[in-house]
């Protein structure tokens, strides 16, 4: 009986060690991959921004979607993200500022200003495309790490996307980390994760 319940002990071991492997795979394979298809709008991942200024990492995003806009991927941008504690604005306020800047219209921008986390920004985008009858069908930005976990979010809310990465790197901490969220959550679903983050 001990010797059974050792060789289970094992396989279960040995299964999570797979699924943890195959999911680093997917992780590291889609951080490669480039799938700007034409789109109804261009969704933009919230990062940090000081009083205003987008962080380098947001303003990396912010010039890949004005980049994609510029030739004719979609005729929308969507801009995301919240405050953060301390902040003066929203990363929204911030992104929706900078695009402007860089001779975007006015309407073609759409800003999301309530997401703290990546499932929260989709979808309260997801609101955003449905109110302006926009279509679901959109193209992602954001760092090439977090690409496969919100290809997943944006399934679980609704949209139908791809995913258009920066050309920033990604450390093997960072495809670690977007591992264990994406092996989780496909566990217990995104919004679940989400609210225990």
């Amino acid at each position: 009986m001990i010797r059974w319940a050792f060789r289970l002990a094992a396989l279960v071991v040995a299964l999570g060690v797979l699924y943890v492997g195959v999911t680093f795979a997917q992780v590291w394979w889609e951080s490669r991959q480039d799938d700007a298809s034409p789109a109804s709008a261009i969704v933009v991942m919230g990062a940090a921004q000081w009083a205003g200024r987008p962080s380098p990492v947001l303003r990396s995003r912010l010039d890949h979607a004005a980049a994609l806009y510029q030739q004719g991927v979609a005729p929308v941008v969507v801009v995301t993200g919240g405050k953060q504690v301390g902040d003066t604005t929203t990363q929204g306020a911030s992104g929706y500022a900078y695009l402007r800047e860089l001779g975007l219209p006015d309407e073609a921008i759409k800003v999301e200003v309530e997401g703290t986390d990546s499932y929260e920004e989709l979808s309260a985008s997801a609101v955003i495309l449905r109110q302006a009858e926009l279509g679901h069908d959109v193209v992602i930005v954001t760092d090439p790490y977090h690409a496969a976990r919100v290809q997943r979010i944006a399934d679980e809310v609704g949209l139908d996307a791809h995913v258009s990465p920066t050309d920033s790197s990604s450390s093997v901490r960072d495809l670690a980390r977007e591992t264990a969220a994406m092996a989780i959550g496909r566990i217990i679903g995104f919004r679940r994760l989400s609210a225990w983050l």
